[in-house]
């Protein structure tokens, strides 16, 4: 491969709230690889979750944009959030490589976990010609029970998936929403500015 070949990285994510677990990742995920910039895709209407049970859509964005700021290495996208209907990734994925060209190197972010779920997302083979993976592995993911799903992947499917190995840092945007409902303190969980606008805007305060 050429050594002046352009890599984005791709942060895709529900965000309800983003917090430091999403940016450390994308970080290490840019360091790493060498990527010249991570671009975070907030979800728009997923086929895969209730859309009563997720924050709208500008909230979510801005926050992402809060979270960002500051990092020139990272940008965010409204991608999946101003396209109708659902949203699924192939679509986002092909918007992508004709907005940066076939000699850009696309390679989607996920957790160790997503790697299991990879063929039951739509058009999976076109997405696997189109990107590369870097999985997140913490230590308490079952490193070798991983690689050997990343080889099979890799063998049988032709997927291109590169592991990533993480400290562990124990936060969620579920424990993230858990602890605003029951008042509990946020600091040092997600950026202070997104911290200012959960509590400025009184999101999580209902009963999810």
């Amino acid at each position: 491969m050429m050594g002046n070949e352009r890599k984005i990285g791709i942060s895709g994510g529900t965000f309800d709230p983003v917090h430091f677990g999403h940016l450390l990742a994308a970080e290490y995920a840019r360091c790493e690889f060498g990527l010249d910039k991570v671009l975070f895709v907030p979800l728009g209407l997923p086929p895969h979750k209730n859309p009563d049970l997720i924050t709208d859509s500008e909230s979510r964005f801005e926050m992402v944009q809060l979270a960002v700021r500051g990092n020139p290495g990272f940008e965010v996208s409204r991608i999946e959030l101003d396209r109708p209907g659902f949203t699924y990734t192939v679509d986002t994925l092909e918007e992508l490589r004709a907005r940066y060209g076939p000699e850009t190197r696309l390679l989607y972010i996920v957790g160790a976990d997503v790697v299991g779920e990879l063929l039951t997302w739509k058009d999976w083979a076109r997405v696997f010609s189109i990107c590369e993976f870097i999985a997140v592995i913490r230590p308490e993911s079952g490193r070798e029970a991983f690689l050997r799903q990343v080889e099979r992947l890799r063998k049988e499917y032709g997927a291109k998936i590169h592991p990533l190995d993480m400290p562990p840092m124990g936060i969620s945007s579920s424990l993230i929403r858990s602890r605003v409902r029951e008042g509990k303190s946020i600091r040092y969980m997600v950026p202070a500015a997104v911290e200012e606008y959960i509590y400025g805007k009184g999101l999580y305060r209902g009963g999810r």
